[in-house]
């Protein structure tokens, strides 16, 4: 059974080869009527093999695009033609953001920009019944509300106050997508996510890091003293929930996905640690590699979101628990070793 209307035939993902928009083509493409394009700056993916090994290239293309060049974005959306658009392609690591800001702004801001200038005259050109059913879906994060006391949530009210390049950023093109739906009224929709975790992730980000460093007795940096806490979500969660925006979510608002899943990055090293130990003895105990390092500058203190909107409104709510999806996470790490090690 299609998850789409029968007149959604050609869906578009900026950022496709990596993490997330990696992990949303795969599901897209399991939809037999859908052929997916995938606009990314960078052949360094995540999965397109794996893609395209397994669903072949007649439904899957993949287009070598950095958005931050005008002309050849404009090319690329008149080519691909999309009925539905899911907006991923961005500069997403904050480490990086601080060292080389530019390279933020250029993708994040300028990108996002060029992209609806196109996505714009796309839209008005479609015939009224692809008009009516066009959605430009802006997937975002909840950092860009910046840090959190001890007991308060992030919600579609909460406002913006980023902490680091890559969160600024991130929150000027959700005022741009904002924008372009108030006075143009381009269909758009936008998402503000939680922390994700699951297989295909790049060993630059927490989690991958701490599996691949402790199985390579290599020593496990922690910020500051560890106690930053993050709202975890399983990708495919989120991908559930991006599916459920997209098909019932209503043009012009925002929602909130978290997973309602808080941890500190030390409740996090000792769990992987834990479960390493279980598979790995001869290289237990893990947590002997853990070593706390200088804090990050700006280094928000806690995240946590309020899902309560997309539960009630689109009767979205996670399917996976936390640590039950952890273990499947560290069991593909430690299957796909080689393709880890890629991107060391």
């Amino acid at each position: 059974m299609s998850l789409f209307p029968k007149s959604i035939n050609r869906i578009l993902v900026t950022g496709g080869s990596g993490f997330i928009g990696g992990t949303l083509v795969r599901r897209l493409l399991k939809q037999k009527s859908l052929t997916v394009f995938n606009l990314d700056k960078s052949f360094c993916t995540t999965s397109s093999d794996f893609i395209q090994a397994n669903f072949g290239i007649d439904r899957y293309k993949v287009l070598n695009v950095d958005l931050k060049n005008r002309q050849e974005t404009k090319k690329a959306i008149e080519f691909i033609d999309p009925d539905i658009i899911f907006h991923l392609a961005a500069e997403s690591h904050v480490d990086r953001s601080i060292i080389v800001p530019r390279m933020f702004l250029d993708s994040n801001v300028i990108g996002t920009f060029n992209l609806l200038e196109s996505v714009m005259a796309h839209w008005e050109s479609l015939s009224s019944p692809r008009k009516d059913f066009f959605r430009f879906i802006h997937i975002s994060t909840d950092e860009v509300f910046g840090s959190l006391g001890s007991n308060e949530l992030f919600s579609e009210e909460s406002p913006y106050k980023p902490s680091s390049p890559y969160s600024a950023t991130k929150a000027a093109s959700d005022h741009l997508v904002k924008s372009w739906y108030q006075t143009y009224g381009l269909p758009s929709i936008i998402t503000n996510t939680s922390n994700n975790f699951g297989a295909w992730q790049l060993p630059e980000k927490l989690i991958p890091k701490i599996i691949i460093n402790a199985i390579s007795n290599k020593p496990i940096p922690i910020y500051g003293d560890g106690e930053n806490i993050r709202d975890w979500i399983y990708v495919e969660d989120n991908i559930d929930a991006l599916i459920k925006v997209t098909l019932n979510g209503k043009i012009g608002e925002s929602y909130c996905i978290g997973g309602g899943q808080e941890k500190s990055n030390l409740e996090i090293v000792e769990l992987i640690c834990e479960i390493l130990d279980s598979k790995n003895k001869l290289n237990a105990p893990h947590n002997r590699l853990k070593v706390l390092v200088k804090d990050r500058p700006g280094h928000d203190r806690r995240y946590a979101i309020d899902n309560k909107k997309i539960r009630t409104e689109l009767n979205w709510s996670p399917r996976y628990d936390f640590l039950e999806a952890i273990l499947v996470t560290v069991e593909w790490y430690l299957e796909n070793i080689d393709w880890c090690k890629k991107y060391i």
